[in-house]
C-alpha cells in the first residue's frame, strides 16, 4: 500500500478554544477554566491520551480474528504527567507528557497467556503509540501572512 497523508486544520477561535477540522468532522478543542479556557472541549494533550486510546481500541478490533480472540467489551484508561511549568516557560522542564500510562480492558474467554500476546501486538502495531515513541520529523512548510 502506498504511503498515505492525513490533513487537519487547526482555527483559533476565542479565547483559547480551536476548532479542528479532518475530512467531514469538526472537534472543538479547549483548555479548563483553570487554564485559561472555556471548558468547552478537550485539550491538546488529553486528545493526545485519546488518540492513544483510540487507536489501541482500533488495533483490537481489526486484529482480534487474527489472534482468534474474541471480546464483548474493550476499553483502555489512560493518564499522563506535564508539568505546565514547562509550557507556561516558569521552569527548566519538559513541554510535554514526561510518562504516559494506561490499562487495559477486555471481557474475554480467551487465557490470560494469549491475550498478554494480543495486547502486545496492539501495542507494537499502533500508529499513535509509534508516533509517541519514536521521534518524529515536525517542520514548518512556510508562513502565509493573509
Amino acid at each position: 500500500m502506498a504511503k498515505s497523508t492525513f490533513r487537519a486544520t487547526a482555527q483559533l477561535q476565542d479565547g483559547v478554544q480551536v476548532k479542528v477540522k479532518s475530512r467531514n468532522f469538526e472537534i472543538t478543542v479547549d483548555e479548563p477554566k483553570n487554564l485559561g479556557g472555556t471548558d468547552t472541549g478537550m485539550n491538546p494533550v488529553e486528545l493526545v491520551l485519546g488518540a492513544l486510546g483510540a487507536c489501541q481500541a482500533i488495533v483490537a478490533r481489526v486484529f482480534a480474528k487474527k489472534f482468534n480472540i474474541e471480546f464483548s467489551d474493550f476499553w483502555i484508561e489512560l493518564e499522563g504527567d506535564l508539568d505546565p511549568d514547562g509550557f507556561m516557560h516558569k521552569a527548566d522542564v519538559r513541554k510535554g507528557y514526561s510518562e504516559i500510562r494506561y490499562n487495559v480492558h477486555i471481557k474475554t474467554d480467551a487465557p490470560q497467556e494469549k491475550v498478554k500476546e494480543f495486547v502486545a501486538f496492539i501495542e507494537d502495531t499502533c500508529p499513535v503509540g509509534d508516533t509517541l515513541a519514536n521521534p518524529v520529523n515536525t517542520k514548518l512548510n512556510n508562513i502565509v501572512i493573509e
